[in-house]
Formats: C-alpha cells, structure tokens, sequence
C-alpha cells in the first residue's frame, strides 16, 4: 500500500493502453501513479458520438483496467466535467502533477483541454503534456513536417511499467454500460476492442492477412479481411502508431532480400500500408492548424452552396440504404452494422451524398461520425470536404455507383449480402435493378417500386449539374486566391499544386 503523498495522476483519453505510453512511463519515473479516466457527459453527449464509439472505449477500459490491476493499481473512473473531475480529487488528493497526451480532437475536447490547462494554472498544478502521434503542435508551415513524423515515429518505444504502487481508500469508479450513458441500443457488431486485440490484428496483418493489401484495399469484399482493420486501435490509442510503424519497418526489412514467391505482393503492400500510416496524421494536422475546419469550410465561401437546399427525404433514403443505387445502399447498410467500410467506398457514400444529393457535409457529417467504428474528426472533416469538393485545392470525384459495383463486386455478392431485397436477381441485372424487365422483377421477387426503390435521382444528370456549380465557384479570382493560401497551410509538399484547379482531372469513375 502506498499512502497519498504527492501523486503523478495520469489521465488516459484517446491512449486507451499500457505499452508505449510516455505519460505513463514518464510518471512512473517520478512517484507513485494515480490511473484515471473521466467518461465526460459533454463528449458522451455530443452529435458525433455514437453508441459503437463507448462500446469500444468501455471494452478497451475494462481490459486497461485488468492489465493496470495486475501491476497493482486499478484504473480509476470517474463521471463527469473533466474540470470538475479533476478539482474534486485535488480536493481529495491535496496536490499532485497531472500528465496526459495531447489530443487532436472536436471542438468539445479542444475547448475542454483548454479549461483543464487554465485549472492546472490556476491551481499551481504541474500539467505535463506528450505527443504520440505525428501531430504537432503550433505548427509554422508544413515545409519539414515530414521529417519530424519520421523522427518521431523511430524513436524508442516506452515500456510499460512492471509494478505500480497500491493507492489506499480510493474507489476504482464504475465503467458504465450504454444504458447508464442513456446511449441508444446498438443494432450493429462492434470490433473487438482493447491492447491484445490491437496487437493480434498488426501481427496478422503483417504476416497472414496483408499480401494482397494493395490491391485489396479497393473492394468491400476483400477489404473487410485483408485490410489492417487497425484503425480504431489507433483512433482510440489501444495501440500507438509508433508501435505499428516501427513493427511495419521490421517487416519491411524481413521481406527486402526474400526469395519468397509472394514476397512482391507483399512488398507493395507493405509500401501502400505505411504510406496511409503518414497520412493518418497529415490529415489530423489539418484540424490541429485549423479547428474551424469541423464547422466550416476550408473555403468559407463555399459554405452557403448547399445549405438552403437539404433535402430530407434524400438524407433519409442515404441513412437507411434507400436509394436505389445498389452499392450505395449495400455499404449504408454494411456501415450501419459493422462500423467499418474501405477507403474507397467511404469515398463514394460522400461523393454520392454531396454531389448526387447535393447535401451539406456539415449536416451529414454527424451521422456517419456515429457510424465509423474509427472515428477520428481530423481524418472525418477533412475527408467529408475533399469529398464535398469544399476544400478548393483537391480533384473534384464524382463515383459512379454503378461502375464501382461492376469493378468491386462484380457478381454482386457484396450487394445481395447486405441488400436481401435483390437477392435474386440476375447478374445482369445486380447494378441497375430499375432496367430489369417487368417480367424479370416478377421472377426475381423484386419490384422496383414496392420491393426495392427506383433511383431516387439521376446520377449523371445531378454529377454534371454538382461539377458545373463547383467550379463556378472554382473560377472567381477571390476563390483562386483563398485556395492558394489553403495550399500553403495544408497542402502535401509532395504534390504540385499546379494539379487543384485541373479540370481534366476531375472524375466520375
């Protein structure tokens, strides 16, 4: 047992783990440690916040606090505002230095990390803060950004502590159920949550499920297995990325010099994989260097394109895989019940809702937020904008639905496994139902209409009509001049600019 004397009070938030935490492994350099967690009503309670999200972080909390205990200190849980939280143990407690990561999160989280630094001032109260991903902080330009997420990412890994002392007469707190949150019932699968499922996934990925990665990633039907499916882990901290990148760059080296006939394939796996490890924080950095970007558009001009005209009918139809766009409706429906899609067919569910529905992102953007098992707002904002064709510098895509289901599931398995209403209809006819014959409905038990919806709209009449209006708005010089200055502040160093305003490179595949 170890009495309360000054304690080091680690607060946990999107670093759910024990390996490769320097807050910890930085406190327990300097006394006894206080675990602490603080399920906050603000964030549990906000629009983006699912119930998919808490069923993953409750999992992840029950196996920290079990791997916590085993080294003698349970993770304390607490309920409330984090402020508040945080006095009433310092109340308590008496003093004690407070370290945490830093956070790239909504604005629930920014702001409420700003109050717990001015509370700590306040409070003479020592606050230590560490980065643990490629983020960084007050950043000047993006000119060198790279190199410091290559450095970051090799440096050395942090153990886990082997024993922490007992803290007497603390009460560990109840990690609550959904129900206790007043969370709606979820109707889908959650992944498997928590640091052993983080690290079964990279060590199969990199040695069982990753061979065909690269070309794999592209289709639903194969990406569900042979994706990492790390994501969440990473959005949620049950892993860090250093780990996954460090374990990528052994595996890497394994396979230069191997004779192995499939040694190619996982080569260029291998290459896409890090690759997308480097984008995962050019694109939270988005955030970091611009918070407006949740609420507003890159371009603020854009803003008033879409805002008048929501239609609801077509948001619902979207929502509940009712479109009558076959791949469309198999990845809502896909979505809704596991938490997960492919890069590429997200691209599609936004590029359709935006330009084919000529939705606002900033009123769908909630809803799929709940949805993704890996949430994380600097990717989901600025993914919903490019997308949306909002951000000014980027190629305006326009996904056929119809082409990305003949090239992605080409005999239609994904379709009719989330889309039973066409179950039996013939191949001819998986990826446009609504040209079937009459006859052909009859037989197949699908009639469009009644069994299955008509199109709701016209998707090469609404794509043509989405690109005439945004580059409209493309051509005005103020326009030309704001995306300038977003190339500056956010843009790749790796790619011309010269590429942002290329009509010939805007798509409809």
């Amino acid at each position: 047992m170890c009495p309360r004397n000054h304690l080091q009070v680690v607060w946990f938030k999107r670093d759910l783990r024990v390996s490769d935490h320097r807050p910890l492994y930085e406190a327990t350099q300097e006394g006894t440690v206080l675990p602490l967690y603080i399920v906050e009503p603000s964030v549990v309670n906000a629009p983006d916040f699912g119930t998919r999200h808490w069923e993953f972080i409750r999992g992840s909390l029950e196996e920290l606090r079990k791997n916590l205990a085993k080294r003698g200190q349970p993770l304390i849980v607490r309920i409330g505002d984090a402020v508040e939280v945080l006095d009433e143990l310092y109340q308590e407690l008496g003093h004690f230095t407070l370290y945490a990561h830093e956070e790239t999160g909504n604005d629930i989280t920014f702001q409420r990390d700003k109050a717990v630094r001015k509370w700590a001032k306040s409070q003479q109260v020592q606050f230590q803060e560490y980065y643990q991903n490629g983020v960084v902080r007050v950043l000047s330009d993006r000119d060198g950004w790279s190199k410091i997420w290559e450095r970051r990412m090799s440096e050395e890994i942090f153990s886990a502590p082997d024993q922490l002392p007992t803290i007497e007469g603390l009460e560990f707190g109840e990690i609550p159920i959904s129900e206790q949150l007043e969370l709606p019932t979820l109707s889908g699968s959650v992944q498997p949550p928590g640091e052993q499922a983080a690290q079964e996934l990279l060590q199969s990925f990199l040695y069982e499920r990753g061979q065909p990665y690269h070309y794999a990633l592209s289709s639903p039907l194969s990406a569900f297995d042979h994706c990492s499916r790390l994501s969440p882990h990473i959005a949620y901290g049950t892993i860090s990325l250093r780990t996954v990148v460090q374990a990528l760059k052994k595996r890497r080296a394994e396979l230069k010099d191997s004779t192995n006939p499939d040694a190619g394939d996982w080569k260029k796996s291998m290459r896409a994989f890090e690759a997308r490890l480097h984008w995962q924080s050019h694109f939270m950095q988005k955030l970091e260097s611009d918070p407006t970007i949740e609420f507003q558009s890159f371009i603020p001009p854009y803003d008033p394109l879409r805002e008048k005209e929501f239609n609801q009918e077509y948001y619902q139809a979207w929502c509940e895989g009712k479109t009558g766009f076959p791949m469309v409706d198999a990845c809502m429906r896909a979505l809704r019940e596991t938490g997960y899609l492919n890069f590429r067919m997200r691209a599609m569910i936004v590029s359709f809702v935006a330009y084919n529905l000529w939705l606002d992102w900033r009123r769908f953007g909630h809803y799929l937020a709940q949805q993704w098992t890996d949430y994380e707002p600097g990717i989901h904002y600025s993914q919903l904008q490019m997308q949306s064709g909002t951000t000014g510098i980027n190629t305006v895509r326009i996904y056929s639905p119809t082409k990305q289901g003949k090239d992605h599931d080409p005999k239609g398995v994904f379709i009719k496994r989330w889309v039973p209403e066409l179950a039996e209809v013939p191949l001819k006819h998986i990826h446009e139902p609504a040209k079937m014959p009459d006859e052909v409905q009859e037989e197949s038990q699908c009639v469009i209409g009644k069994d299955y919806p008509y199109p709701i709209v016209d998707h090469v009449a609404t794509a043509k009509e989405a690109k005439r209006r945004i580059y409209e708005m493309r051509r005005l010089p103020k326009l030309r001049q704001l995306a300038d200055e977003v190339i500056a502040k956010h843009g790749s160093r790796k790619k011309p600019s010269s590429r942002r305003f290329s009509k010939k490179k805007s798509s409809a595949s």
